[in-house]
């Protein structure tokens, strides 16, 4: 029996769909359930087939269990290896290698000294910083935040220098990013399953949370549809994951990847609405499905993006 399991936080609606949809399908020898751990043993397998991951982010114990999985052949989505290497400065200057566009985005030192570090250990950076050439680089609004955060906390939009620096003294060890700001006329989120399957969600990230996702969304342009499909299919073929949230602005007609490592994107039917959950269950339903059917026992069943195997390989990254 080939067992898909699904491993969880605090989610209500996505888990339990998901399971029920994958049971509904009747597909022999092929079940999924909640992933029950009563112990985990370096080297044994998990029990399952293919687990697909919606919290080890949060939870570190997770992630060493599903890196312990995937040892013995866990199809494990997304992959735990990656997602930790993982951070959304390197994903800015992957895309500005394979064409994708992306917003002009510095990265900066922490503006305190980690812990254990002193003035002694940044001796490799000149001070001050090039602080003209970046900024004039990057122009102004500007959107000042983590390289590697998520969940919108620890950004800020800047107006001018006297923002930047007033902001700057307030994120302690964080290391941050400068990017520019696109004024878009046009706004997205977009599932991507399997680096196959894309859902083009219309969203304006300008309103509260739970009204961001457009209802009765207008048709979306054929050039443009494509080219935001070309976009997602692209970057998540780069960095090699199954299930992922891309967002695009639309600026003079040339979509812009804003943010697009979202490996445990929403999924609540609360807030994205009747139509994209039944998509995303769905969607996620028949991938977990395949892959529980390409799975081969004993073997690396994990997603490596091209990143990994083309240009780490010294082949050419151009997609």
């Amino acid at each position: 029996m080939k067992k898909i399991g699904v491993l969880f936080g605090q989610e209500n609606t996505f888990p339990p769909a998901f399971v029920e949809r994958v049971n509904s399908k009747k597909e022999i020898g092929i079940t999924a359930e909640y992933v029950k751990i009563d112990k985990v043993i370096q080297g044994e397998p998990s029990g399952y087939d293919v687990i697909i991951d919606r919290i080890s982010q949060d939870v570190p114990f997770y992630r060493s269990y599903l890196k312990n999985a995937a040892v013995s052949g866990t199809v494990v989505l997304n992959n735990p290896f990656w997602w930790s290497a993982d951070e959304k400065f390197f994903n800015n200057a992957l895309m500005s290698r394979i064409g994708v566009a992306v917003p002009k985005t510095v990265l900066l030192p922490s503006n305190a000294h980690p812990d254990d570090t002193d003035s002694n250990s940044f001796r490799n950076l000149k001070y001050p910083l090039d602080w003209e050439s970046i900024f004039n680089y990057v122009g102004f609004p500007a959107f000042f935040k983590p390289f590697a955060g998520g969940g919108w906390k620890n950004v800020y939009r800047l107006e001018n220098k006297d923002d930047f620096f007033n902001a700057y003294n307030e994120t302690g060890q964080l290391v941050m990013m400068l990017q520019e700001e696109i004024d878009f006329t046009e706004y997205f989120r977009c599932y991507c399953l399997d680096r196959k399957d894309v859902h083009i969600m219309q969203y304006d990230p300008k309103q509260p949370h739970h009204l961001r996702y457009v209802k009765n969304p207008k048709p979306v342009e054929t050039k443009l549809f494509e080219q935001l499909k070309d976009s997602v299919l692209k970057i998540n073929d780069a960095l090699g994951y199954d299930f992922n949230t891309v967002e695009l602005a639309v600026r003079g007609g040339i979509p812009y990847a804003i943010d697009f490592c979202n490996p445990a994107p929403d999924a609540d039917v609360n807030s994205v609405g009747e139509e994209n959950f039944e998509w995303i269950v769905e969607a996620a339903a028949n991938m977990a499905i395949r892959r529980a059917k390409q799975h081969k026992k004993g073997e690396n069943n994990l997603t490596w993006g091209k990143f990994v195997t083309h240009f780490a390989g010294n082949k050419a990254l151009i997609l």
